[in-house]
């Protein structure tokens, strides 16, 4: 009877830890896939992260920098660009305020927050990462051309790691 009681609660335990969310990550998950696929990566300690990518129609570098808030929402704090023309913001609305500073649009939100956004990886020859923590994850290399993705924080469990790639120094393991 001991052992079966053993057993039952080792099988009782390692079920809770493969199956319990402890796990902070970045997630991209493919849409508009039968079966999707998902990458992640781990997010430990710093709160927040950049995504700088090249505008497809003026060829500048355009900076987002996002806060993860205690609800693993996305808070996004401010956008950095060169030109107003297709697509950016010449002017603050409500909630919002602009600034030019050394040939820069400083575009800083109040208090836009956002659960998760889809992002379009385009196959075009232009740059897209995700920064934290100083390091660059090129989601070019990452993630595939041509695909659009769930970006969202969430808590992910051991099995879930497992199943999806986790993406340390800009590769999938």
């Amino acid at each position: 009877m001991k052992r079966v009681t053993i057993i039952i609660f080792s099988v009782i335990v390692t079920t809770i830890f493969l199956f319990t969310p402890i796990y902070s990550v970045f997630s991209f998950t493919e849409t508009r896939a039968n079966e999707p696929k998902s990458f992640y990566i781990e997010i430990s300690g710093e709160d927040v992260f950049q995504i700088r990518y090249t505008h497809s129609i003026h060829l500048t570098d355009v900076l987002e920098t996002y806060e993860i808030t205690n609800s693993n929402e996305l808070k996004l704090v401010s956008m950095e660009y060169e030109d107003v023309a297709i697509g950016m913001p010449a002017y603050a609305q409500e909630g919002e305020s602009i600034a030019y500073n050394n040939g820069k649009y400083i575009l800083s939100y109040e208090n836009k927050v956002l659960s998760n956004f889809t992002l379009y990886v385009g196959d075009i020859d232009t740059d897209l990462y995700l920064i934290y923590k100083n390091h660059l994850y090129n989601l070019k290399t990452i993630l595939q051309r041509g695909k659009s993705y769930l970006f969202e924080v969430k808590r992910i469990s051991l099995f879930e790691k497992w199943k999806g790639a986790v993406l340390t120094d800009g590769k999938a393991k």
